[in-house]
């Protein structure tokens, strides 16, 4: 019998050696570091992220977590139970693609009520890889990592010195113009131009890219499909006076249809110094390579 037991027990050896020659460990490098976090069922805990959040996951019902309204980059986090005790987490990803992991603990009393989360992926773009440093890829971006839509929008922003307007409105001391359109790989970029030749401020309400007919017949619903950009950089909030600003939108690669238009529209809060122009087909199709900013 033991040469048997010596023959089946070389075999499992053998076995077990060769299946363990089919699994691979997940490398150091490849881990992604979570943060400890403590809540508590009677108090909130804020995290302040350095962009809008993309997207929220909850490891257990033991806590809720959510956008804080009216701030599209801070997160909310706290118990759902009381004392609970088993160990979760929770994971946020920003729409300039970073990736945060918690591991969330529960406490009668957290010291930390209040985080502002660093931006550890973009803060280093030439240099080491850091904790949050694996991208993210989000789809309404093509084919482009968020990393590239930003670096792309500032170049714009900083590049373009052009003077000349492809569109504009101008009354009431209010000056609104396109200063450019733009496009890499898929994606199509607005440079606008919010110019206050008045002494009061120009508070944004709201601004809308939407096509429409370019024959409308008084009385008739006007058919229109809105827009909307998939990122902005340098949002305007508000305008001062004497002062001009401009702003780069995303957008995903679009094209006019005929006997339709590009209108964009600005409008005032809590005032009626709204402004519009229209964007023609040609313009769009001559957008230029963000390359030869």
């Amino acid at each position: 019998m033991k040469p048997i037991i010596f023959v089946l027990s070389f075999i499992s050896t053998l076995t077990l050696s060769a299946q363990n020659d089919h699994i691979k460990l997940i490398p150091e490098n490849n881990v992604i570091s979570s943060y400890c976090l403590d809540v508590t069922y009677d108090k909130t805990v804020h995290l302040i992220f350095p962009s809008g959040i993309a997207y929220i996951d909850l490891g257990s019902s033991n806590i809720i977590a959510g956008k804080a309204e009216g701030a599209e980059n801070v997160v909310r986090v706290k118990a759902a139970v009381k004392d609970f005790t088993e160990e979760t987490n929770f994971s946020v990803i920003t729409e300039e693609g970073s990736f945060y992991s918690f591991i969330v603990n529960y406490s009668h009393n957290p010291e930390k009520l209040n985080i502002e989360m660093k931006d550890f992926l973009h803060a280093e773009k030439l240099g080491n890889k850091s904790e949050n440093s694996m991208e993210v890829h989000l789809s309404e971006l093509g084919d482009e990592s968020p990393q590239t839509v930003q670096m792309a929008m500032e170049r714009i922003y900083k590049g373009n010195r052009k003077k000349n307007h492809l569109a504009e409105s101008n009354q009431f001391g209010i000056e609104f113009s396109l200063r450019g359109i733009f496009c890499y790989n898929g994606l199509l970029f607005f440079q606008t131009e919010i110019k206050n030749t008045s002494d009061i401020p120009f508070d944004v309400d709201f601004l809308a890219f939407k096509i429409v007919d370019k024959k409308v017949v008084k009385r008739t619903a006007i058919q229109e499909t809105i827009i909307e950009p998939v990122r902005a950089y340098n949002y305007l909030t508000s305008v001062k006076g004497k002062e001009s600003e401009s702003t780069v939108f995303a957008f995903q690669k679009f094209t006019i249809p005929d006997k339709k238009q590009l209108v964009v529209e600005l409008f005032e809060k809590n005032g009626g110094r709204h402004q519009r122009f229209v964007v023609k087909n040609g313009d769009l199709v001559k957008a230029r390579t963000i390359g030869r900013l």
